[in-house]
């Protein structure tokens, strides 16, 4: 009988609660300090490549401009320039000739202040999270792994569906190679049937993706295990 075998690869998020706040900042000191020295060399050429293949870096991306629909909480992006710098950072979909950002990304930008956000009222992060709270229980949860995962350098979009799911993508791969990896967020102390759980990660492995469970600590870190799967065989007497 099969059996999934989890081998953990822990890696600090910030605190649950700091993100209340708008203007947290969303890299950590030693990411401020390396963008700091990076501007302050920006004009050698080897700073400038630097700062392009990394889809995390902020500080060139122009504060963009973006319209939401109360009603469906569609959010979109209608002037070239917003639409081309948001794309080469990994930000966003077309859909319908229209340029859309998820919540999730949205709610990043906001926090960054890389984005204005207007609609019958301007909002900024703490008054479109409240929004997004009444519609989804989950978006917390949802928010501090697709933060986590984008402070790392990687680009993140929506999932397959399995609930509070990712499909994550290399640095430098986004647009170019489907997702390697599928993120599944699970909160600390939350009680899962075992054969949903290994359902789920059979699902995504038979596309061709590597499983990650992002766990959510009550302190508000995120620690990732990745599945791997090992087969045992019962050993039967010899008669």
């Amino acid at each position: 009988m099969p059996i999934d075998i989890i081998s953990s690869e822990s890696e600090n998020a910030m605190k649950n609660e700091e993100i209340i706040n708008d203007n947290v900042p969303l890299e950590n000191t030693n990411n401020n300090r390396n963008n700091n020295s990076s501007s302050s060399s920006s004009s050698s050429s080897s700073s400038s490549s630097s700062s392009n293949d990394n889809p995390n870096n902020n500080d060139s991306l122009l504060i963009a401009e973006a319209n939401i629909q109360e009603e469906d909480l569609k959010i979109t992006v209608n002037e070239i320039r917003f639409k081309d710098q948001l794309r080469n950072k990994g930000f966003g979909e077309v859909f319908n000739n229209e340029f859309i950002l998820n919540n999730l990304e949205t709610l990043y930008l906001l926090s960054n202040n890389k984005l204005k956000l207007f609609g019958k009222k301007d909002y900024n992060f703490t008054s479109f999270l409240k929004i997004l709270l009444k519609k989804d229980k989950k978006i917390l949860t949802k928010y501090l792994i697709f933060r986590d995962l984008r402070s790392k350098g990687y680009v993140v979009k929506e999932g397959f569906g399995f609930g509070t799911d990712f499909r994550i993508y290399e640095r430098g791969e986004h647009g170019k190679k489907p997702s390697k990896y599928v993120s599944i967020g699970i909160n600390e102390g939350l009680n899962i049937k075992s054969k949903d759980f290994v359902d789920t990660i059979d699902q995504i492995e038979k596309m061709g993706k590597d499983t990650v469970i992002a766990v959510i600590e009550r302190r508000g870190e995120v620690i990732y295990y990745k599945t791997i799967k090992m087969s045992f065989f019962e050993n039967k007497k010899k008669s």
